[in-house]
C-alpha cells in the first residue's frame, strides 16, 4: 500500500514538474534592425503630417509597441553602435567625439561583453549582417604601418586584402559576420565574411552628386553600392531561413547602411515618393522590413520573435531638408536639429518593438529609453544577471512591455552626446545642455561667431517646449544643480546602473570644456 502511495506521489510530482516545464516560454529569437540616419519624423506612425509613406513599419507598430521618447546614446553613428552592443556610453571608451573611418582600428576590446557574446553564452546563434562602423584591424603589408592611421589615399599601399582581418565582429560574440567596415561613403568598399574579404579588390571607384556621392577608394569586384541595401536584406532572409531549420534561438543584428549617403534607391523605387531620392530610399527600406517580417510569419516563428526597429541617430542634412520642407515633410518632426546635434532631432529616434507573445498590439510607451538598453533587456528576458563590468549604462525595457509592470522600469535619467563631444542630461521633463550651441551641424554651430551673446548652458522643459525654443538656464538653479550633480556622479562612478564603480577611458577629456570633466583626468 505504501509503495502504491509513494508511486502515486512521485508520479504526481513528476507530472507537476513536467507541466511547469511546459509553461516556461522558449527563448525568443531577436532581430535588431538599425536604420542609418533615419529621422524621428520619417515614419508615418511617429509623424502624422509626414509625407513619406511607410505602410509596413506603420503596420509593425500597430502589431507591437512604439516608444515616443526613445534616444540614441549619441547623435552620430559609431558611438551609438558602441552603446547598442556594449550597453555602455561611448564616451567611457576612447571615442570622445565624432566617428570612425572605414580603416579605423577596432574600438571594442575583445574581452568586453557585448549583446552577441552574452546571448551566445546563453545558447543563441548570433549573426551580424550589415554596416559595422566600429573598427576592425585590417591585415597590413608592412608591420611598420601598425601604429599610424591609414588615410584613404594609402589604403592600397598599406592594406593586404588577401589576408584575414582581426579584432573582428566574430571575436565579439558573432558566430556569423558579414558586412562592410564603415559607411557606404567611406573606403574601402569590400564585403568581409567571417574575417575574409569575399572578392578581389582591384578597382578604384568614386561618385559625386547631391545625393549619391561616395569618396574615392578601393572597391571589390562583388561590391555594387546601389545593391548593398537589398543584398544585406537578402542575406538576412537567408540567415533566418537557415536558423529556422536548425530550431535554435538566434540573434540577428542587422545594421543597415541606409538611408545614409550615398542615397541610392534602386530602379523600382526611384521617384516613388514624389518627394526626393531620400524619401524614395526610406520607402524601399520600409518595404524590405515588411518583407522580412512577412518571412517570419510564413515560417511560423513571428509569435516568439522580438523584432526591434530603430535608427542610429537623427536624419542627416544630406536628405535635403529644404527640398523635403517645400513639400511639407520634416524628417525631425516637431523637434529641433538633426543628425550630429545635441538637440532632440539629433538623438530622438523612432523605436518599434514587435513581440506578439509578450507585447499587446497597438501599445504605446512614453518612457524615456536609450539604445544602450538592449543588453540589460536581453538579460532580463533570459532571467540572467549582468556582472558589474557589463552593461554599465543599460536598463531593461522589458517592464515597459506591459502596463502592469511599466513603473518597474529603472532608468531615471539619460545622457546625450553630440558629434563634437558636447553633453546633455535628461531627467523627467528637463534637459540640461552643457554648451551654448547645437554641438553639431545646425545653427548655432560651435563657433565663436554663432555663439556670441548666448548663455553658456541651456535648460529646456520638453513637456512645455519640445521644440527647445525657450532656454530656461539661470531660472531654475535647483533643477540645474540636481542635473549637474547627477551628471558628475555618472562620470565619477563609471556607470549609471547600480553596482561597483567602474573606470572610464580618460584620454582626451579636458577640464577646460567643463569643470566636472576633470574627474576623468584624475583616474
Amino acid at each position: 500500500m505504501k509503495k502504491t502511495i509513494y508511486s502515486l506521489l512521485f508520479l504526481s510530482i513528476f507530472m507537476f514538474l513536467s507541466c511547469l516545464q511546459e509553461v516556461v516560454p522558449a527563448a525568443p529569437n531577436i532581430i535588431y534592425i538599425l536604420a542609418d540616419d533615419l529621422g524621428y519624423g520619417d515614419l508615418g506612425v511617429f509623424n502624422r503630417v509626414g509625407k513619406i509613406k511607410t505602410p509596413y513599419l506603420d503596420q509593425m507598430a500597430r502589431q507591437g509597441m512604439i516608444f515616443t521618447d526613445a534616444h540614441t546614446s549619441s547623435s552620430v553613428c559609431t558611438p551609438t553602435r558602441y552603446g547598442i552592443l556594449t550597453g555602455r556610453y561611448n564616451w567611457r571608451s576612447p571615442l570622445k567625439k565624432s566617428v570612425l573611418s572605414g580603416t579605423s582600428r577596432a574600438l571594442i576590446p575583445q574581452e568586453r561583453t557585448t549583446v552577441a557574446s552574452f546571448l551566445k553564452s546563453n545558447g543563441y546563434h548570433t549573426a551580424f549582417i550589415g554596416k559595422w562602423h566600429l573598427g576592425w584591424d585590417w591585415a597590413l603589408k608592412d608591420s611598420t604601418f601598425q601604429d599610424s592611421p591609414i588615410k584613404d589615399r594609402e589604403i592600397f599601399e598599406k592594406i593586404d586584402f588577401s589576408k584575414k582581418i582581426t579584432n573582428s565582429p566574430n571575436g565579439l560574440g558573432f558566430d556569423y559576420a558579414y558586412g562592410h567596415s564603415g559607411s557606404l561613403d567611406m573606403p574601402p568598399y569590400v564585403y568581409v565574411e567571417n574575417e575574409k574579404i569575399t572578392a578581389q579588390v582591384e578597382n578604384i571607384t568614386e561618385r559625386k552628386g547631391d545625393y549619391h556621392w561616395w569618396r574615392k577608394g578601393p572597391t571589390a569586384n562583388d561590391f555594387d553600392h546601389e545593391r548593398v541595401t537589398p543584398h544585406l536584406f537578402d542575406k538576412a532572409e537567408t540567415y533566418v531561413k537557415e536558423m529556422n531549420k536548425k530550431g535554435k534561438p538566434f540573434f540577428l543584428y542587422l545594421p543597415l547602411p541606409s538611408p545614409h549617403t550615398p542615397i541610392l534607391p534602386t530602379g523600382e523605387w526611384k521617384g516613388k515618393s514624389d518627394l526626393n531620392p531620400y524619401a524614395d530610399f526610406v520607402m524601399q527600406i520600409d518595404h524590405r522590413v515588411g518583407k522580412l517580417i512577412g518571412l517570419l510569419d510564413n515560417l511560423g516563428i513571428s509569435e516568439n520573435t522580438m523584432v526591434i526597429f530603430t535608427s542610429d541617430n537623427g536624419c542627416s542634412p544630406q536628405a535635403k531638408f529644404e527640398v523635403l520642407g517645400k513639400k511639407g515633410h520634416d524628417p525631425s518632426g516637431i523637434f529641433r536639429g538633426h543628425k550630429a546635434d545635441i538637440f532632440e532631432g539629433g538623438h530622438r529616434v523612432p523605436f518599434i518593438v514587435k513581440w506578439p507573445v509578450k507585447i499587446q498590439s497597438g501599445s504605446v510607451s512614453h518612457k524615456t529609453i536609450c539604445t544602450t538598453d538592449l543588453l540589460a533587456s536581453c538579460a532580463e528576458i533570459l532571467g540572467k544577471k549582468l556582472s558589474d563590468k557589463e552593461g554599465e549604462d543599460s536598463f531593461s525595457i522589458v517592464p515597459t512591455f506591459a502596463k502592469a509592470t511599466e513603473n518597474d522600469f529603472q532608468r531615471t535619467f539619460t545622457i546625450h552626446h553630440s558629434i563634437n563631444g558636447s553633453f546633455a542630461i535628461r531627467k523627467g521633463v528637463h534637459k540640461f545642455i552643457f554648451c551654448p550651441d547645437s554641438g553639431g551641424w545646425s545653427y548655432p554651430r560651435p563657433s565663436k561667431k554663432e555663439n556670441q551673446g548666448l548663455p553658456k548652458f541651456q535648460l529646456y522643459n520638453l513637456k512645455e517646449d519640445p521644440e527647445e525654443k525657450n532656454n530656461l538656464y539661470g531660472q531654475s538653479p535647483k533643477i540645474e544643480n540636481e542635473l549637474i550633480a547627477l551628471f558628475t556622479a555618472a562620470i565619477k562612478n563609471g556607470r549609471t546602473t547600480q553596482g561597483t564603480p567602474q573606470k572610464n577611458f580618460s584620454t582626451h577629456f579636458s577640464s577646460k570644456t567643463w569643470q566636472p570633466l576633470a574627474i576623468f583626468e584624475n583616474e
